[in-house]
């Protein structure tokens, strides 16, 4: 356990780590919470009857992001890594098999995976919570407008963390990364049917 506790210290402490996982969070949680909108706004338009249907609904959304954004994570970062891995090997002129090198990346790739699922899971699931209270707390509609709000807070606080890292107006980054929910919603409130 020490062992462990000792490899994620020293793999938190790479900001290469830390910087290729939040932008797989951020990027996936983005595209998560975008088509959570289009689902509450799509499902309330299309008159479905209750909102436990809805949430049923994201919860296939969920999965299917949330795996996507896992396994091709998993894939595009053992392939980048077993390309560096193998540029060093060649530099080096030696074998970097069960070295400490080979296991941080290892140890990255999993980490890069378990932060790309996270961002999509938490995109679809906040803008769907309103909908477990449908019927007690909230109408269909209502439902929506505080999923679409939550979505659009979701997608305002991603905007706001990139903003103030990146040394921008952190409420400028916010207003356009949460205009992008609004946009969504819009455009489905617009679409005939």
């Amino acid at each position: 356990m020490q062992s462990l506790r000792k490899r994620l210290q020293r793999l938190l402490g790479k900001e290469d780590v830390r910087s290729i996982a939040r932008r797989y969070f951020i990027s996936n949680g983005f595209d998560g919470t975008l088509t959570s909108i289009g689902i509450v706004v799509g499902a309330v338009l299309t008159g479905v009857p209750d909102g436990l249907t809805v949430v049923k609904i994201g919860l296939g959304a969920a999965v299917g992001l949330t795996t996507s954004a896992v396994w091709s994570v998993w894939e595009i970062e053992r392939a980048e890594t077993t390309a560096e891995i193998r540029r060093l090997e060649r530099a080096m002129l030696t074998d970097l098999d069960d070295t400490r090198i080979q296991r941080e990346q290892s140890g990255a790739r999993l980490f890069h995976a378990v932060a790309s699922g996270l961002g999509p899971l938490l995109g679809v699931l906040v803008p769907l919570s309103p909908f477990l209270f449908e019927g007690s707390l909230f109408s269909m509609g209502e439902a929506a407008v505080v999923g679409v709000a939550l979505g659009v807070g979701v997608l305002s606080t991603f905007g706001a963390y990139m903003g103030s890292i990146s040394g921008h107006r952190w409420y400028v980054s916010a207003a356009r990364m949460g205009l992008a929910g609004l946009v969504v919603a819009g455009i489905n409130l617009l679409l005939p049917g």
